[in-house]
């Protein structure tokens, strides 16, 4: 026992050398320890040491739920244009707006002006019992904003995506009870989409990992599959045409299955994080809605990420309005231009026209939570000339403080031209000069110092929405193995870096498939776009190579 408290002394000065209170209590409680023993007092054995004495160097947990318990979250403190900056005073380029949110840019005070004067002449009412003028306008603004299908409709305001979503569902639901189609409940959807977190919208989204463990929660309808061009599952020798009509096809035996029970069909023009800016091929959009109205089912465009100016349109639905169904690519097999996508938008006697449209996001741009619901003339008047009221309400849907900041986000980007930043086809926008910057990184695997080229599989988007997916193996593109968290690990180095990314699994094949979602905000410049690229392939390069060692 003495030789061996003595060699807990010598570890305790050790420690001491260290400093801190732990290495302390050690040397303390050897020493008595020590003396009991030759004292010939009884004490405690170290298997016996009440550890409950012992200070702990666990920092404490946060009070916030936060959403991971294995993660440390910096603080951020301040926002400007594209940068944000931590409680150290680190500064990062938001590469990807956040999470496809902040169009406009941190930091515009007449953002914050305009909140603050609603919240000092009116802070909140009950929509039960008042409207407000700043909903009555800024609903009339985003109408007109939206475009002419949408001419005689409404909007009806929520906190956010997920509430809009859910507000869209049962919006669809009332109006086919509405017209007499009472049996019309069910609600389609598509495979490796994603539509919000409550059950609702759950119910209709496809990303496996957010819906595994509340599935027996959860109404199921049938999931189609979707369009996705470099993992195409059926024949693309004409830039994915035919393969586009057969997930049309499917959508059609779905409804058919639903025995007259399909009430809507929901659907991202441009799919979001779960499969990665992943654009439709030429005449899939315009199918879908000739096979919705041919059969009765109302279209729901979900644009909580691709609305509001983020793909150099109004909505993303734009890229496709006017398109005729036998429009054919001769241009090539991925991207935006060279799918025909922002080719012939406007135009008269279009077929894409969503029954419901759904954004959030970059309605306000992140200045206050807010989320949207357009629907169309004709379910407002079926409504209205009905039953006279909607089922439904949130405590603070259209909320005059957070309409305020939509508000003025919608005069901002309408003023300061971002949408035409936000232009990918036109040369010399900012969207442009991301979707060349980004196309340079496929150049790195001819060189010999960098790696980094040689995972990546696919670079693809419209606008300033874009995916970059990573590959073990770019001929049989083998993604990599999903424990080793490949985009995660390149967020990681990425955010060493300075550079904020957003990294996702699953678009293989719900659990495979690693990619990054970018979507900056409209005022990067060329210049911030060069040094996030290179931080980027800086990033990538140094995640290959933790890769490269891990699976050795």
């Amino acid at each position: 026992m003495e030789k061996a408290l003595f060699r807990e002394i010598d570890q305790g000065h050790a420690l001491q050398k260290g400093g801190g209170p732990q290495a302390r209590f050690w040397l303390e409680w050897s020493i008595s320890e020590l003396d009991r023993e030759i004292r010939g007092q009884p004490g405690s054995s170290t298997l016996e040491c009440d550890n409950s004495q012992v200070p702990d160097s666990t920092p404490p947990r946060s009070a916030v739920l936060r959403r991971s318990f294995r993660k440390d979250f910096p603080a951020a403190v301040r926002g400007e244009g594209v940068y944000l900056w931590d409680a150290a005073n680190k500064k990062y380029l938001d590469f990807s707006g956040s999470a496809a949110v902040n169009f406009i840019g941190h930091g515009v005070q007449k953002i914050s002006a305009a909140m603050a004067a609603q919240a000092a002449k009116l802070e909140f009412v009950h929509t039960s019992q008042f409207t407000t003028p700043v909903a009555e306008e800024y609903a009339r603004e985003l109408l007109a904003f939206a475009g002419e299908n949408f001419r005689g409709g409404a909007v009806y305001f929520t906190s956010g995506g997920s509430e809009s979503i859910e507000t869209a569902l049962k919006l669809a639901r009332q109006y086919q009870v509405e017209i007499g189609e009472s049996r019309r409940y069910q609600i389609l959807s598509r495979q490796q989409s994603y539509h919000g977190s409550t059950l609702g919208a759950l119910s209709v989204s496809g990303n496996q990992r957010r819906r595994e463990i509340y599935l027996p929660m959860v109404r199921e309808f049938a999931h189609v599959g979707m369009p996705y061009c470099y993992r195409c599952a059926f024949d693309c020798t004409d830039s994915c045409r035919n393969c586009g009509q057969q997930y049309a096809a499917e959508l059609d035996h779905a409804i058919e299955a639903t025995n007259g029970e399909a009430a809507a069909f929901i659907f991202e023009p441009l799919s979001g994080a779960t499969l990665g800016a992943v654009v439709p091929p030429p005449g899939y959009l315009q199918s879908v809605a000739e096979i919705c109205r041919r059969r009765g089912v109302l279209l729901i465009a979900d644009e909580v990420m691709t609305g509001m100016g983020r793909t150099g349109r109004t909505f993303a639905v734009e890229h496709w309005r006017g398109q005729n169904l036998d429009e054919k690519n001769e241009s090539g097999k991925n991207g935006d231009e060279e799918n025909g996508s922002e080719k012939n938008t406007s135009g008269a006697g279009s077929n894409l026209s969503p029954d419901i449209l759904v954004t959030a996001k970059g309605l306000s741009s992140g200045y206050a939570p807010l989320g949207a619901v357009i629907a169309s003339k004709k379910l407002i008047d079926a409504i209205a000339t009905g039953s006279g009221a909607f089922l439904h309400g949130f405590t603070y849907n259209a909320h005059p403080v957070s309409l305020a900041a939509g508000r003025a986000v919608l005069q901002h980007l309408q003023s300061s031209n971002l949408i035409a930043a936000a232009d990918s086809s036109v040369a010399g926008t900012a969207a442009a000069q991301l979707k060349h910057a980004l196309e340079s990184l496929h150049d790195n695997d001819r060189n010999d110092n960098d790696r980094s080229g040689s995972v990546i599989g696919d670079v693809r988007g419209l606008g300033l929405l874009w995916a970059v997916e990573f590959v073990a193996d770019q001929s049989s593109k083998r993604p990599f193995p999903a424990e080793l968290n490949f985009a995660g690990r390149v967020a990681a180095a990425a955010m060493t870096r300075g550079l904020l990314v957003y990294p996702m699994q699953g678009c293989v094949d719900g659990t495979s498939g690693d990619h990054l979602l970018l979507a900056p905000p409209a005022v990067i410049t060329k210049e911030e776009i060069t040094w996030s690229v290179t931080q980027l392939r800086a990033a990538v390069q140094e995640a290959a190579q933790q890769a490269a060692s891990s699976l050795r």
